[in-house]
C-alpha cells in the first residue's frame, strides 16, 4: 500500500482546501486500489469532525508544521534586500516531521495557489517540499495555479530552480502552464484540472434556509472579505454588492448567500459567513427573498446546495468550481490568474469572469443577464467538458502511479 503526505494543507476551514483533499484522496484510491494519506492539520479534532469518514479512505490527520516565527520570517522577506528574497526557508525541521515525510512513498503539494505571491513568498512550503526532495521522495505539485513571480525579480531564479527539481508539476489551467513552460522554461510540467471538479456530493436538506424564489429562480452569491484587498480608487465593493442584490430581487430572483471559507475555530477574520451575515443585516427589507446558507456545511454538502441553484456568482475559486462542476452557469469574480485560467480553459472566449477591480452593481447585473441569456449554451459546454476534466484528473493520478513504479 502506497503512502502519501500532503504539503500545503493545514485546515478544512477553507472548504476549497477540504474539496481538494477529499477529491485527491478519492483519485489516489482509484489509481492505487488503497492508499494511506497523511493530512497535516492545525486542529485534528475539528478537521476529523468535518470529515468523520476520512479514515475509511486511508486518511490519517497529523500535526501541521507551522512554527510561531513563520509569520515574522515571511514579513521580514518583504524588505527590499536581495539576500532575503533568495533565503528560502533557512530553519531546521523537527525530527518528528522528518520521520513522517521519510516514511511515505510520495509527497503531493496541494492547496491550489500556494505557489504564488498572493500570500507573499511561499518560503515554508518551499522548505517542506525541499525537505522531501532531500529525503529522496518524489514530489508532485498537484492541481495548482503557479506564479507569476516577476513582482519579486530576485526571487524568480530561486523559485525556478526549486520548481525544476520537482518530480512533476501538474497545473490546473493553461495560464500557469504557459507561464511555467514559456516564461520559466520548465520541462517537468503537465496540465490537468483542479481535482475538486471531481468532488462528490452529500445530501443536505435545504428547506430551512432556501430563499423565496421569484419568477427567475434562485441565484447563489459568494462574496469574501478577501476581495477588499483588490479594490481600487475607493471602491465600496460591499455597497455595490448589496445594491446588486436589491436589483436582482427586483428582477424576480431569490438570492442565497453561500459562505465557503469559515474558520472551524470560530475566528471572524477572513470569514465569509461573518462578512455576508453583516450584509444580510442591511437587507431586512427584502425579507425571505435573500437568505444565507448555514456556515457549518462541509465541502460535499456545499456542492450539493449550489447544484440546486439556477445561477451562481462567486469570489472563492472553489465555490465556483462546485457550481461549474454541477453544471450551473457561473460568473467568477476574479482577483488572480486562477479564475481567468480555469474559465478560459472551460469556455474559451465566453465572458464569464468579472475582475474584482471592475466590480459594480451594474457589472454584476450585466454578468447575471449574460448567464440568463446564454444559459443553454453554457450548460451545454459544462456538460461536454465535465467528463473530459474528470479524465484529466484521473490521468494525472495514473501518471503518479507510473512514476512510483505501479504500472498495470
Amino acid at each position: 500500500m502506497k503512502t502519501f503526505y500532503l504539503t500545503g494543507q493545514r485546515t478544512f476551514g477553507n472548504r476549497g482546501c477540504e474539496a481538494i483533499v477529499r477529491s485527491t484522496v478519492a483519485r489516489l484510491n482509484d489509481a492505487f486500489g488503497q492508499v494511506q494519506v497523511l493530512v497535516p492539520s492545525d486542529d485534528i479534532g475539528r478537521d476529523q469532525m468535518q470529515w468523520p469518514e476520512a479514515a475509511d479512505y486511508g486518511v490519517q490527520f497529523v500535526n501541521a508544521y507551522m512554527p510561531a516565527y513563520t509569520r515574522y520570517w515571511v514579513h521580514l522577506q518583504r524588505l527590499p534586500f536581495k539576500w532575503l528574497k533568495q533565503a528560502g526557508w533557512p530553519f531546521p525541521f523537527p525530527r518528528w516531521l522528518m520521520e513522517q515525510i521519510a516514511s511515505v512513498d510520495g509527497v503531493l503539494s496541494v492547496g491550489g495557489d500556494n505557489y504564488s505571491l498572493d500570500y507573499r513568498l511561499p518560503s515554508l512550503l518551499m522548505g517542506l517540499d525541499g525537505l522531501a526532495l532531500k529525503l529522496g521522495k518524489p514530489v508532485f505539485l498537484w492541481g495548482a495555479s503557479v506564479g507569476p513571480f516577476e513582482a519579486e525579480p530576485h526571487f524568480v531564479p530561486v523559485i525556478r530552480k526549486h520548481l525544476s527539481k520537482m518530480t512533476r508539476i501538474f497545473v490546473r489551467e493553461s495560464i500557469s502552464y504557459d507561464y511555467l513552460t514559456q516564461t520559466l522554461g520548465l520541462s517537468n510540467v503537465s496540465q490537468m484540472a483542479d481535482p475538486a471538479f471531481t468532488l462528490g456530493r452529500e445530501p443536505v436538506d435545504t428547506q430551512s434556509f432556501w430563499p423565496k424564489a421569484g419568477r427567475n429562480g434562485v441565484v447563489g452569491l459568494n462574496i469574501s472579505p478577501l476581495i477588499e484587498r483588490y479594490k481600487k480608487n475607493g471602491q465600496d465593493l460591499r455597497a455595490q454588492t448589496i445594491q446588486f442584490i436589491h436589483d436582482a430581487v427586483a428582477k424576480g430572483y431569490g438570492v442565497l448567500l453561500v459562505p465557503h471559507v469559515v474558520p472551524l475555530n470560530g475566528n471572524t477574520k477572513n470569514n465569509d459567513a461573518v462578512y455576508m451575515a453583516a450584509m444580510l443585516s442591511e437587507m431586512k427589507s427584502l425579507g425571505a427573498a435573500v437568505t444565507i446558507m448555514p456556515s457549518g456545511f462541509n465541502a460535499e454538502q456545499i456542492k450539493q446546495v449550489v447544484g440546486q441553484l439556477r445561477y451562481f456568482i462567486g469570489a472563492r475559486t472553489h465555490a465556483t468550481i462546485g457550481a461549474l462542476s454541477s453544471g450551473i452557469p457561473t460568473l467568477s469574480i476574479s482577483y488572480s490568474i486562477k479564475a481567468k485560467g480555469i474559465n478560459r480553459d472551460l469556455f474559451g472566449d465566453i465572458p464569464v469572469v468579472l475582475p474584482t477591480p471592475q466590480l459594480t452593481s451594474t457589472k454584476l447585473m450585466e454578468g447575471l443577464d449574460y448567464l440568463s441569456s446564454n444559459e443553454a449554451e453554457i450548460k451545454a459546454v459544462l456538460k461536454k467538458q465535465q467528463p473530459l476534466w474528470d479524465e484529466r484528473v484521473s490521468a494525472a493520478a495514473n501518471d503518479i502511479k507510473k512514476v512510483l513504479g505501479e504500472n498495470d
